[in-house]
């Protein structure tokens, strides 16, 4: 890919090692499945919020990440995907270390070969709307943690941390 800023590092430490290290100053939800061909990633979060409506999703992921983690609220629905492989490939070309999708992706082959941390519920091949309908950098909230744009997030194979921002 022309323009691709490289591989983004991978966590160097465990998230299980560093709950250990901070406890309660973390956050940690587990209910996502690895779907990128990266499974430890971190970087301050961005956020989205949207309902079956990847417009903003693309729009982010085609700035310039400088390897922060796209968090989409997509409400959990599993009904149609908010990102693919063309999208997931723009974010590895503008230098995002990971998406984490409270929804669902596509193309997950695809995905798996992407050097790009991807973290979702499921998988569905229904495209999604293109309106732009939601949010962009507000906090959300999933699996029992929030999401504050800012804060920092760990991914790799046991789950998510999260820093809890005042």
């Amino acid at each position: 890919m022309s323009g691709a800023t490289g591989p983004v590092a991978p966590v160097v430490v465990s998230t299980a090692d560093l709950y250990d290290e901070r406890g309660d100053a973390l956050q940690s939800v587990s209910l996502l499945r690895h779907y990128g061909g990266r499974t430890q990633f971190t970087g301050v979060v961005s956020t989205v919020r949207c309902h079956r409506d990847n417009a903003l999703v693309k729009a982010a992921l085609a700035e310039p990440g400088e390897g922060r983690v796209l968090v989409v609220d997509g409400g959990g629905s599993l009904e149609s995907a908010l990102m693919g492989d063309l999208i997931a490939a723009s974010a590895v070309e503008h230098g995002w270390a990971g998406v984490v999708i409270h929804g669902a992706v596509r193309d997950v082959l695809a995905l798996g070969a992407l050097p790009l941390g991807v973290l979702a519920l499921g998988s569905n091949p229904r495209k999604s709307a293109k309106e732009g309908v939601g949010e962009r950098d507000v906090p959300v909230s999933f699996g029992g943690v929030e999401f504050v744009p800012g804060a920092t997030l760990w991914a790799d194979e046991d789950g998510v941390l999260v820093t809890r921002v005042p």
